[in-house]
């Protein structure tokens, strides 16, 4: 019997714990060590499918917290009265109408990542085209010392990006969580207090 290269510790967790998929555990590692998601807190979530940080930040956010996923799937298995789902692809949805629907956000999060082809600086660029189309949304959204967490593939673009960055984040931190595939290039970057 073959067995699935994908099904690692953390997918079997994942299930164990009803998450929706092993990702949760690079959000919440990252969550625990910054403390984003506070209760109440209003929180945008990019490539939200499957709904795993949604479901994450559902649950930290509490009974009044307000989480907006953005995808273009559909969470299917992910329902609460306060997360709201709007389908949309981000690289090409209108950002001026989406911040007036979605309002005000305490933590934008971007677990974006692009179909990967195995070549490196496509796989790279395409990353860092995702990055962008994240902050964009974190700069137009985030309330003054909001928070901001985005995926992206480490390459020599990243050092103009968390320079670009740093002027509007107090800080500004990558990390690179312990959920993380050993070959995997991804790394998280942080930004703490939206100026």
């Amino acid at each position: 019997m073959k067995r699935n290269r994908w099904d690692d510790y953390y997918a079997r967790r994942a299930r164990d714990e009803k998450w929706l998929a092993r990702s949760i555990y690079k959000l919440k590692e990252i969550d625990e060590k910054f403390k984003l998601i506070q209760k109440g807190g209003r929180l945008l979530d990019l490539g939200c499918y499957p709904g795993s940080w949604s479901q994450y930040g559902i649950k930290n956010a509490g009974l009044h917290g307000d989480v907006v996923g953005i995808d273009v799937n559909f969470p299917n298995r992910l329902s609460s009265r306060n997360f709201r789902f709007i389908q949309s692809d981000v690289l090409t949805a209108s950002l001026d109408l989406l911040a007036g629907e979605i309002g005000p956000r305490d933590l934008v999060l971007s677990d974006l990542a692009p179909q990967t082809t195995g070549i490196r600086s496509t796989d790279a660029g395409r990353s860092m085209l995702l990055a962008h189309r994240a902050a964009e949304f974190a700069l137009l959204l985030l309330k003054k010392k909001g928070n901001f967490v985005c995926k992206v593939f480490e390459n020599e673009d990243l050092t103009p990006f968390k320079a670009k960055l740093s002027r509007h984040f107090l800080k500004i931190r990558l990390f690179r969580a312990r959920a993380t595939r050993k070959k995997s290039r991804e790394v998280y970057l942080v930004g703490l207090g939206f100026l």
